[in-house]
């Protein structure tokens, strides 16, 4: 696959059936959902500054999110199974939409749980979406590049990724926020304004973000996307029994351990920064951006790499240097430690649609609810992170938190062993 090239990708895609416009029009939504999710850390590191909160209380924005996740994706499943993988399109962006909307009166009621609440809206669209997106593009064309097609999707995510902490740091973090103690002169009409004029910051991106959400939404109810052919075969299996098929269960395992590793190493990367180096806000947010770039060039590196190495060797490998990295970053000191953390995603980059196609590999007519049960699996963002920043909150040292990601990386490594003696169809 000529990674440089997203035409002759998409082209020597669609060489026998029309897939190639298909392809694109998923692919964007890939960077949406990843631009959404990487504002995510300028919103903690602003709403934290703005509504004096620690880390645990920070850490709840990474929980609204992915307990969306968790709630949503069976029955996301279930209106893929019903009505097909073009309305759980559609019903994903219209919850995506609405929830960046929604921005607007939690600012302007300066109330950090409704601003909870519109995350959460938000992030019920992205659970439908990611439910219908993931395995669909994965179906839609030649089996033996599932992987590789999903990684390429997936390095628009992390396109994304680069673009949104730049573009976050811009309009929301506009200024260094003041501190606790500048805050603390201030009475409370001062303090009041002051708040309402931090989240008023918020506004701006999320409503040009909702309008070209609704704009791409009419463009999928016009486009006509192709059903793929299936197997007749009914399931005759509940979502736990489907945890039971191939790889399902071990992947579902591993998806919940990496995503809450991948949600905290990106959502508190700022703080981080701040917490461990002295490093403001304005300057740390660069580190961001890189770390995203990062990200996008380890998923673009990984479909070329997939030619040449099986996904789940890459996988093996990716693992055990994130393994050595975190270790790093818990014993070290100084700013080495935010670079191996910057690092971190260029080996993190591959493993949420490696582990996600190796995941539904062989599942056969369970493949849709296996997917949701993947999906579902997300909700590790919305677990592992708290109980990261209580340890930070508890210790008082920032660095110890990272003992939780090292875990769960130390977990993707035992799900890549599975696959030591299995050659994968994929």
């Amino acid at each position: 696959m000529n990674t440089n090239n997203p035409e002759d990708t998409f082209s020597s895609l669609s060489k026998k059936r029309n897939y190639g416009f298909p392809l694109i029009l998923i692919t964007s939504l890939f960077f949406f959902w990843g631009f959404i999710h990487n504002l995510d850390p300028i919103l903690i590191k602003h709403l934290r500054s703005a509504f004096q909160l620690n880390h645990f209380q920070a850490s709840l924005v990474d929980s609204s999110v992915f307990a969306a996740y968790f709630l949503l994706a069976i029955p996301a499943g279930m209106i893929i199974q019903k009505y097909g993988y073009k309305t759980g399109i559609l019903v994903g962006l219209f919850f995506f939409a609405a929830g960046c909307f929604m921005f607007v009166p939690a600012a302007n009621t300066v109330s950090y749980p409704f601003f909870l609440g519109a995350l959460f809206v938000l992030s019920c669209g992205l659970a439908v979406l990611e439910t219908a997106a993931n395995p669909y593009i994965t179906v839609l064309g030649a089996p033996e590049k599932a992987t590789q097609r999903l990684n390429f999707a997936q390095s628009f995510n992390g396109l994304a990724a680069s673009i949104a902490p730049i573009v976050g740091g811009i309009f929301i973090l506009s200024e260094e926020p003041k501190s606790q103690q500048e805050l603390a002169v201030l009475d409370q009409a001062a303090k009041l304004a002051y708040i309402h004029a931090e989240t008023s910051l918020a506004k701006g991106p999320y409503i040009i973000l909702g309008l070209i959400i609704l704009l791409v939404m009419l463009l999928f109810l016009l486009v006509k996307l192709p059903e793929v052919t299936e197997s007749k075969e009914k399931s005759t299996k509940n979502f736990l029994q489907v945890l039971g098929v191939e790889n399902v269960g071990w992947g579902v395992l591993a998806q919940f351990f990496y995503i809450g590793a991948q949600i905290y190493v990106f959502s508190f990367l700022l703080v981080f920064a701040e917490d461990a180096i002295n490093m403001k806000g304005q300057e740390a947010k660069y580190y961001a951006g890189v770390a995203g770039l990062l990200f996008m060039i380890g998923r673009f590196a990984g479909t070329f790499f997939m030619k040449y190495i099986s996904p789940q060797k890459l996988l093996k490998i990716y693992s055990v240097i994130s393994i050595i990295m975190t270790i790093w970053v818990i014993v070290g000191s100084g700013i080495s430690t935010l670079y191996a953390l910057v690092a971190l995603t260029f080996f993190m980059s591959i493993m949420f649609p490696t582990i996600f196609a190796l995941g539904i590999e062989g599942a056969g007519v369970e493949t849709k609810s296996a997917s949701s049960l993947l999906i579902m699996s997300i909700v590790g963002g919305a677990i592992i992170p708290p109980i990261a920043s209580k340890i930070s909150d508890i210790s008082g040292n920032i660095h110890f938190s990272y003992i939780v990601p090292l875990l769960c990386f130390i977990i993707v490594f035992l799900f890549s062993l599975r696959f030591k003696n299995k050659k994968s169809s994929i």
